[in-house]
């Protein structure tokens, strides 16, 4: 009996966080790049039993036990139900976002995959497909929050007297001064990961690699798009059907709770007259 109710449990605590994942996805739905994140779920036995196993080679490698084979002490696994659901992971996904043309020149967006370097006042660096850049009082091309864009030598700046600053397709920065030709003063920078569904969001629409993911690699001949946006990948419709069925979801569990929650209370009640 208190196998279903920590399942019933289990099930309401994993729709609570579906929920936020799904709110948050619909809170950016107009961040330029924002890149939607997709949760998932998982068995606790699944997780629970996963045996790190060294093999001959030396490689450690993980199996998972099925319920059916863990090795309970003395009490025998009655059917195939999972103990209890929980909470897996929540993965980005990186299918791109419509571009849109944009006024401002130094509005840029990836023509494929990768993303923006981008490097704070403290040297942290970051990672952001949102390419509405700016210049500051000294000169920087910079993000929204004064975050500074990398080119392939470092920190873009253009000084204080650029008349004009552009980016071509192959992601020069072309400036242009009075009574001066056009110079390129650098050159944009883009990374890509082994497996970038795995970076981390982190506040104001930035990404931080993980142990997933992998390194930063480095984009060779980038294709850029100039004067124009990358728009947020969250589709509303798609994210109201996920948010709809998460809350039915937690609505059956709920029920269930309660059901299971009446049933130990009339068994209680039952035994403690015998």
């Amino acid at each position: 009996m208190h196998r279903g109710i920590y399942e019933a449990a289990s099930g309401m605590l994993v729709q609570e966080t579906h929920l936020d994942v799904i709110t948050n996805n619909l809170a950016n739905v107009d961040t330029p790049g924002y890149k939607r994140r997709i949760s998932a779920t998982a068995d606790f036995s699944a997780l629970l039993d996963r045996i790190e196993k060294v093999s001959e080679d030396g490689e450690t490698k993980i199996t998972t036990v099925l319920p059916a084979d863990m090795p309970f002490k003395g009490r025998e696994v009655i059917g195939s139900v999972a103990l209890a659901a929980i909470f897996s992971e929540d993965v980005m996904d990186t299918f791109p976002g419509v571009v849109k043309t944009s006024e401002n020149p130094l509005d840029i967006a990836i023509d494929g995959p990768g993303f923006f370097s981008l490097s704070d006042e403290e040297g942290n660096t970051y990672y952001t497909r949102a390419g509405n850049f700016t210049l500051d009082n000294n000169g920087n091309i910079v993000n929204p929050n004064g975050l500074m864009l990398q080119g392939e030598g470092g920190n873009l700046s253009v000084g204080n007297n650029a008349e004009a600053v552009e980016v071509n397709k192959a992601g020069q920065v072309i400036v242009k001064r009075e009574g001066l030709e056009q110079e390129v003063i650098g050159r944009v920078a883009v990374f890509n990961f082994e497996r970038p569904t795995y970076l981390r969001h982190m506040a104001n629409n930035l990404l931080v690699p993980t142990e997933q993911s992998g390194e930063a690699e480095n984009v060779e001949n980038p294709k850029i798009w100039s004067g124009m946006l990358e728009a947020s990948n969250v589709e509303v419709v798609t994210e109201m059907a996920r948010m709809i069925e998460a809350q039915r979801i937690y609505e059956g569990a709920s029920k269930a709770l309660m059901t299971h929650d009446e049933q130990t209370s009339k068994l209680i009640t039952s035994f403690s007259r015998g």
